[in-house]
């Protein structure tokens, strides 16, 4: 039997290996994807031949998953319960996806992923190996060892001589790639307890970012970033750039108690500092561009696509539609965001596009010609036509 397993180098799948290899003497083939999680990747190589792999690939989809994943999820706008910017989210369907192409390319017979039987993960990765594949054979560990605690896995990888970046002191969960980094477990199970400031990796603490505030320009291309400060780069680069900034900053930080779609509360911490100043940059080209109506509509339905992304039906008809809805409003969102950056937060303080629908002249408080004032009164007295009618029927009876 052969097994392509998505692999970290972490703890739960660093385990796997053997225990895959023990339980279904098994070839075991390693997967790594390279999402810009900033890890020496051949050191996971590494590690993963050391610690009983056949064979083990590094997969370099970094710009695939700015351009074809981040960036269609910005240009939605999608924010799950109102806060959450879908990192961790976002990855996994492009994962899978490619775990799927190695499966075809070695002939494998199964596929297999570190993710728990509480969490999210678990989920997105199997939606999408049955939407690629329909007949795969998935095998998830958490769901069959007999493990059943992070501890219990330091234990048995100590045992094993298996080298681990996690200890009983410091045991949080951590994932990384270019959007963001994400926290969970330890002493963040308790949502009353503040994170401790040694936690944080991608971002300095606003307290103690720079006195001096820092101002950006973004240009957009039909809802895409395409340019820092007037320089054009690509997906990754522009992405990579703006972290560095943000980061700076101190922005893109938060602390969450989010709905798993197992039906668990989960307490989560985040880190996304370049994504939170494309979310609020977005935002900030689009009131200029969009129609009313359009907007409105569209903020309706960002709920729904953040379902999509949160629970993993990224390779799902309904997010498909979504999506093609989404990008058809974009085209017009086109020009350039000004933003100041200070001390944690992300401040828009200009906005200008070539197709704005923006007037000076409609929205001049000073003397003007083209709008007649009078005309706003039976526009109100229509509007307030039902709402007369009903006092009118509860002051009279009727």
């Amino acid at each position: 039997m052969k097994i392509v397993l998505a692999y970290s180098g972490g703890l739960d799948t660093s385990v796997a290996i053997e225990w895959l290899k023990d339980t279904y003497n098994a070839e075991v083939i390693a997967y790594c994807a390279d999402l810009g999680q900033g890890e020496d990747l051949e050191a996971v190589r590494d590690k993963a031949l050391s610690t009983g792999a056949l064979r083990a690939y590094i997969e370099d989809l970094r710009e695939e998953f700015v351009r074809d994943y981040i960036f269609p999820m910005l240009r939605a706008n999608a924010v799950y319960e109102g806060v959450y910017l879908l990192g961790t989210s976002i990855a996994r369907p492009l994962i899978a996806k490619r775990q799927i192409e190695i499966v075809e390319k070695e002939g494998a017979d199964a596929v297999a992923h570190g993710a728990t039987g509480k969490g999210n993960d678990q989920v997105r990765f199997e939606l999408t190996y049955y939407a690629m594949k329909p007949d795969i054979q998935v095998i998830a560990p958490w769901r069959e060892w007999t493990f059943n605690s992070r501890e219990s896995l330091i234990d048995y990888a100590r045992s094993k001589g298996i080298d681990v970046p996690v200890t009983k002191e410091k045991p949080y969960s951590m994932d990384m790639n270019i959007f963001h980094i994400s926290y969970e477990g330890g002493v963040l199970e308790d949502p009353w307890a503040e994170p401790p400031d040694d936690m944080y990796t991608m971002m300095v603490s606003p307290e103690n970012a720079p006195d001096k505030p820092v101002y950006i320009e973004i240009g957009y291309e039909e809802g895409n970033p395409v340019a820092i400060d007037g320089e054009k780069l690509s997906p990754f680069e522009l992405l990579a750039r703006l972290n560095t900034i943000a980061g700076e900053q101190g922005i893109g930080r938060v602390d969450i108690v989010e709905n798993r779609y197992v039906g668990i509360k989960s307490r989560g911490v985040y880190e996304t500092p370049g994504g939170t100043v494309l979310h609020v940059a977005h935002r900030a080209i689009e009131s200029i561009t969009l129609d009313r109506e359009v907007l409105h509509l569209r903020d309706s339905l960002i709920p729904k696509y953040a379902e999509c992304v949160y629970y993993g039906y990224w390779f799902s008809p309904e997010r498909e539609v979504l999506q093609e809805m989404m990008d058809r409003i974009q085209v017009d969102v086109t020009g350039r965001v000004r933003l100041k950056l200070y001390k944690g937060n992300c401040t828009v303080v200009g906005r200008t596009s070539p197709k704005s629908l923006y007037s000076t002249e409609l929205a001049t408080f000073e003397a003007e010609e083209v709008y007649n004032q009078k005309d706003a009164e039976g526009f109100i007295k229509l509007n307030a036509l039902r709402l007369k009618q009903r006092k009118w029927k509860m002051t009279n009876g009727r």
